[in-house]
């Protein structure tokens, strides 16, 4: 008796290990990094984590798949936003990045930043920050301007200051 349900015990999993065994041949699969120009200029590496997300979101937005795409626009805007900032993009009809202006407030500050406004202003405070981008397409991959808008505040005082990515004072 106890060969016998070792045995059908045996013979039901033999069988069902073959049930799983299917071979299928797929369709080939093309990937394309369509705006790979854009993330690469971006330096989405080195910046915080609202801005990486948005980024990322709108280098894989497909504009041919929103409802109102059509062959005979040249241009689509599209409108990307978070509680902490916003990207303003343009596609061509292909889904190429044309062009993004981009703002984000109260963003991690690149360590170049940092050193070079707290070098410049000691004994002053970070109270808030802008992070402003800027990027246009060309033949040679692209212009970007980074920018940020920072507020010091020291005891009651409170200064402006504008850095680029580099910690250069603008």
């Amino acid at each position: 008796m106890k060969k016998l349900i070792l045995g059908l015990l045996v013979f039901g999993f033999a069988i069902q290990s073959f049930a799983q065994i299917k071979t299928e041949k797929l369709s080939e699969i093309v990937i394309s990094a369509t705006n790979y120009k854009y993330l690469s200029n971006t330096g989405i590496e080195n910046a915080s984590i609202p801005v990486t997300m948005l980024e990322q979101k709108v280098a894989e937005f497909n504009v041919k798949d929103i409802d109102y795409y059509s062959d005979e626009y040249d241009t689509y805007e599209v409108s990307f936003y978070l509680p902490d900032g916003y990207i303003l993009a343009a596609y061509d009809k292909d889904g190429n990045i044309l062009r993004t202006v981009e703002r984000f407030k109260d963003v991690t500050l690149p360590r170049s930043v940092i050193e070079s406004v707290a070098k410049q202003y000691p004994n002053w405070t970070f109270a808030k920050d802008i992070y402003l981008v800027s990027y246009h397409d060309n033949d040679q991959g692209g212009d970007i301007s980074k920018k940020y808008k920072i507020v010091l505040k020291n005891g009651d005082k409170r200064i402006k200051v504008k850095v680029d990515e580099e910690g250069n004072f603008l």
